[in-house]
């Protein structure tokens, strides 16, 4: 019986009433915001109480403050109001012409290495696909799936995937950046523990290849000498052209952004060093028709 008068009090207006209730302080104020009479407002609150059979909110001289029982509804109506605005955004886009909307989270290698001409391809002949491409370190990525923030993902193998649907999407390898007067640069390959002597650019110390680096030099029983940390591959080559020590990257970001800076580059040989990025949802038969197009075509061999 509760369930059934619940599906009925529960509508939107209710709930964003509820939400400015609480954001308002006073039922006056929340009526306005929401352009309806006090005492329709009053109705809707009452009527709300009645179905869940407790106080959502203690009324006092200073206002309306949440009852405990109105916290945990307060926490599910943000949700729910949250991907009512969702639904408005991509049904929006259709109304505009658009077939669909794509949300993405990838970390920083997948977007500089790969995921420009990848998406390029992708658009080029579904046009009417609009994607929402935001970097994340890879744990965050995970996180980002799982909470439902966006509907793909990519990240390193290292993380931890928590049950998701994953499978490969590119392989890349890292190796050291350094300026062309370097010791190691004459080295066709070198072996991490060999850079272990000199100081490092450390990306954030969420990105995987800085903690790759850390838990590499750990095994090796010898601190990483990180004398900085940036934000990335093109502020590791700046920092290691104004010689302030050497960084791990990968070599395509080494073609992007070193290469023109006059450095040179030197494949790591550790085996660690090969990497795969893997590409995430939280399944893919649930995935919107449009999510699971660009889902497919992002797991199919790409030219490169």
């Amino acid at each position: 019986m509760l369930h059934s008068q619940l599906i009925r009090r529960l509508d939107l207006l209710t709930l964003q009433l509820f939400v400015a209730v609480h954001e308002e302080g006073t039922l006056t104020r929340a009526a306005s915001r929401e352009a309806i009479a006090v005492s329709a407002a009053s109705k809707r609150l009452m009527e709300l109480e009645g179905a869940l059979g407790i106080a959502l909110f203690s009324r006092t001289a200073k206002g309306m403050a949440l009852t405990a029982a109105g916290e945990t509804l307060l926490h599910h109506a943000r949700r729910m109001l949250a991907e009512v605005d969702k639904v408005g955004i991509e049904v929006g886009e259709h109304l505009q012409g658009l077939r669909g909307y794509v949300r993405m989270l990838a970390n920083l290698s997948a977007i500089i290495e790969f995921l420009p001409e990848d998406l390029h391809r992708f658009v080029s002949t579904h046009d009417q696909v609009k994607v929402d491409l935001e970097e994340r370190p890879s744990n965050g990525v995970v996180d980002g799936i799982i909470d439902g923030v966006a509907d793909l993902g990519i990240c390193s193998m290292d993380s931890d995937t928590q049950g998701l649907c994953s499978v490969p999407y590119r392989t890349d390898r890292l190796a050291v950046v350094m300026r062309g007067d370097h010791p190691l640069a004459h080295h066709t390959q070198v072996a991490f523990a060999d850079t272990l002597a000199y100081d490092h650019i450390g990306l954030h110390e969420a990105s995987s290849i800085n903690q790759r680096a850390h838990a590499a030099a750990r095994a090796l029983g010898t601190p990483l000498r990180v004398r900085i940390h940036v934000p990335g591959f093109d502020a590791v080559c700046r920092m290691v052209q104004a010689n302030m020590g050497i960084g791990v990257l990968p070599l395509r970001a080494y073609e992007l952004f070193g290469q023109g800076l006059g450095l040179t580059v030197v494949a790591l040989s550790d085996p660690w060093a090969h990497r795969t990025l893997m590409l995430i949802a939280r399944e893919r038969n649930g995935l919107s028709p449009v999510s699971r197009l660009l889902f497919d075509h992002l797991q199919s061999p790409q030219p490169l």
